[in-house]
């Protein structure tokens, strides 16, 4: 029997189908390799009824659905994390580091499940919690009314056509990893372009102790360029100082040129000011494409929106 890893993760159905989804990926090629599982319960899964995710953080002393994860590997009850990317800040903790991520990435995109945009009435409302996508919806439809869920991907599903809910909107990546995608005539698969996910969407974060025996394991693991596309999302966030309380959007991808490509968006939370910004540079590169596109950003005003959005 070969060496015995406990791999790490939340307890819901999509937590767990993305760690199904990563060993299968990676159990070839080390078929002497035990990975056993640990299923560990954060804040924000903890705290059902508080309103937003900001509020959780703050309660739990850091990120809502990452910090006991972090806790557990700090510690070693666990030797590997796998996380959804987007819910892990972009300061790791401390004797920790992400490997190359994992490919391929699953969808980037949100969904509206329920209705499309132009279907739904003067006022309709709109369920969600995150700022990002309150910002974004506004930005598009001022008109809407938004109002705050949470819970996992069955639970917020269920909002749509309850206490007059006209629709919900989740990422596509947790739909399809779920089967849960709404059929076509009742959603809508929102442009990228036009409304940008958050940073690492769709794309797992797989966090181990630096120079620990996992880390040596899995180093060659992971699809470099997929590692490219959401590290320049990350840096641009983090040159924003952004988080999950911070409607940032984000969206890296290799264009035919074979460059990397960014595209990036800050918005106020009543969607009324939304600053964008593009960019490109070199694969190899990503932090600085990250950093070029924040700063066009910051010089277009978005200091202005963040200054007030964290003020509020």
């Amino acid at each position: 029997m070969g060496d015995v890893f406990v791999v790490g993760s939340r307890a819901s159905a999509l937590a767990k189908q993305q760690v199904r989804e990563w060993l299968e990926q990676i159990r070839p090629a080390f078929p002497e390799v035990v990975f056993k599982r640990l299923l560990i319960t954060e804040g924000g899964d903890r705290d059902r009824t508080t309103s937003t995710l900001a509020e959780v953080a703050k309660t739990s002393g850091g990120s809502a659905f990452s910090s006991d994860q972090e806790h557990a590997l700090v510690t070693g009850a666990a030797d590997i994390i796998v996380h959804s990317l987007k819910d892990l800040p972009t300061r790791v903790a401390d004797g920790t580091v992400l490997l190359t991520t994992p490919g391929p990435r699953q969808d980037v995109r949100d969904v509206l499940c329920g209705a499309t945009l132009d279907e739904l009435p003067a006022g309709a409302v709109v369920g969600t919690g995150a700022p990002r996508r309150i910002a974004q919806l506004l930005h598009l439809r001022p008109d809407l009314k938004v109002v705050p869920i949470r819970g996992n991907v069955p639970t917020r599903i269920k909002h749509v056509g309850r206490a007059g809910m006209h629709a919900v909107v989740l990422a596509a990546a947790g739909l399809n990893r779920l089967a849960m995608t709404p059929p076509a005539h009742q959603r809508q698969i929102l442009d990228p372009s036009v409304f940008l996910p958050s940073p690492g969407q769709g794309a797992l974060g797989i966090q181990v102790r630096a120079d620990s025996p996992a880390a040596r394991l899995l180093a060659a693991t992971g699809d470099t360029e997929m590692d490219a596309c959401v590290r320049a999302e990350r840096a641009l966030l983090a040159e924003l100082h952004g988080g999950c309380s911070v409607p940032v959007g984000a969206w890296g991808r290799i264009g035919s040129d074979g460059r990397l490509h960014l595209s990036a968006a800050v918005t106020s939370l009543d969607g009324a000011v939304q600053v964008t910004a593009e960019g490109a540079g070199p694969v190899d590169a990503p932090e600085k494409v990250g950093a070029s596109v924040a700063a066009d950003l910051l010089e277009q005003g978005a200091a202005d929106v963040l200054a007030a959005i964290r003020e509020s």
